[in-house]
């Protein structure tokens, strides 16, 4: 094992959120008379949270939200909690290969809630115990500022060039970058199309993953 300990960015990269997030944007957008489609939401949105993200809207479409897009997107996370979203590929099985004494973290831009719902979903809550921090909520500079890998490494009792962390968002990857840690850029959800790991690396990233297996021999080489 290279590594001492490994971090998790949550949607996109463990969770299938991305790809449904960012279609229900591209949907609201278009039916407001702004035609926006799933692929370029994703390139304007992923991975932001909060003031970031809804300011980036703003930029897109030119002007203020309107009032019931936070309602139409509560409407859509409740939906979605209740329900569940499909784990990226190979998440779970890969989780559950770890070895059980290495220390592990999800570091994410989502809510605290919003991330354990999934993880009992997915039946993997168990894997992470209390390391489960949110930018929203642990850090004052969310990503793209490295501050939530460094708290999450901190908290792990590791040092983050000891630390491998998994990142699939060009928003995350610049803050995991700036860490120190070493990074893969995940590229097997559904939002990661043609080009994608092109982004990542000139953000920085030396390592690409097209999938858990491919993360799996980078880890273990």
């Amino acid at each position: 094992m290279n590594f001492d300990a490994i971090i998790f960015d949550f949607d996109g990269v463990l969770l299938e959120s991305e790809y449904a997030g960012n279609r229900q944007i591209a949907e609201y957008l278009t039916n407001m008379g702004h035609p926006t489609t799933p692929e370029e939401s994703m390139a304007n949105f992923m991975g932001l949270a909060g003031k970031d993200f809804l300011a980036a809207i703003e930029r897109w479409i030119g002007h203020a939200l309107p009032g019931d897009f936070h309602a139409a997107r509560e409407a859509e996370d409740r939906r979605a909690v209740e329900e569940g979203i499909a784990e990226v590929a190979g998440a779970v099985a890969f989780v559950r290969s770890l070895p059980a004494d290495l220390p592990r973290a999800i570091a994410s831009s989502s809510s605290t809630p919003w991330i354990t719902a999934h993880l009992d979903h997915l039946g993997i809550r168990d894997a992470f115990g209390d390391h489960i921090y949110s930018g929203r909520e642990h850090v004052t500079r969310g990503k793209p500022a490295p501050d939530l890998y460094l708290f999450a490494a901190a908290r792990l009792g590791i040092p983050i060039e000891r630390c491998v962390i998994l990142e699939d968002s060009p928003v995350g990857a610049t803050g995991a970058v700036a860490s120190g840690a070493t990074v893969i850029g995940l590229c097997a959800g559904r939002h990661c199309g043609i080009g994608h790991a092109d982004r990542l690396r000139a953000l920085g990233v030396r390592h690409i993953a097209h999938d858990f297996d491919q993360a799996a021999r980078l880890i273990l080489a």
